[in-house]
């Protein structure tokens, strides 16, 4: 080993050149890891990579649904998820101070943090645990404390298609088996229950 070799090994660490864990761990099946276009990089890179100095942006892509996103998927992607092509679900919206628009129906001016916002859909979520009859109990809370307007309809968005809702949301609901509660799901709106109907 030539004197030097620390030293270049310092100047490629510090252009980039680090390597992480995840450069070279598998990803789950369904998952291609691709680099980001907005570097002017057309490379296209499956199953296992080893970072390059001028590849920093990757993101990864569902072979299934074609879609994308930036965090490392830990879970494989579900072929069955290419078939649906839309669902439909019931929803339980609560905004708070850092939404896209901090108002509804049922308030001009919403003031209560992500995280009080988050404490009561979690109350929510252990009510409806608790229902023998966990449908027509998402459609009662939806309808009195839901800050969209589909709180008309008991939280019930009808029949949407891949793209038509935010990402998050989309990913949430079309993962649901019918009949199915989800986790809370944050998006720009606020933070959502989701029940899938169809």
């Amino acid at each position: 080993m030539s004197s030097d070799e620390p030293e270049k090994k310092k100047a490629r660490k510090s252009q980039g050149d680090d390597e992480s864990p995840d450069d070279f761990q598998e990803l789950p099946k369904g998952w291609e890891k691709r680099m980001s276009r907005s570097n002017n990089q057309e490379i296209e890179v499956k199953t296992t990579v080893k970072r390059c100095s001028y590849l920093d942006q990757y993101y990864y892509f569902n072979v299934y649904t074609l879609r994308s996103q930036w965090e490392r998927p830990t879970k494989p992607a579900d072929p069955a998820q290419a078939d649906l092509k839309e669902v439909r679900c019931l929803h339980l919206l609560v905004k708070h101070s850092g939404s896209r628009r901090p108002s509804s129906w049922r308030t001009d001016n919403i003031t209560r943090t992500k995280e009080e916002a988050r404490k009561i859909l979690l109350e929510y979520k252990k009510q409806l645990s608790e229902a023998t009859n966990v449908k027509a109990k998402f459609k009662e809370l939806a309808s009195e404390f839901s800050d969209c307007s589909s709180a008309k309809r008991g939280g019930d968005l009808g029949r949407f298609k891949r793209r038509q809702m935010q990402k998050a949301f989309e990913d949430a609901a079309f993962a649901l088996k019918v009949g199915e509660l989800s986790d809370l799901v944050e998006t720009d709106s606020g933070i959502h229950l989701i029940y899938r109907l169809e």
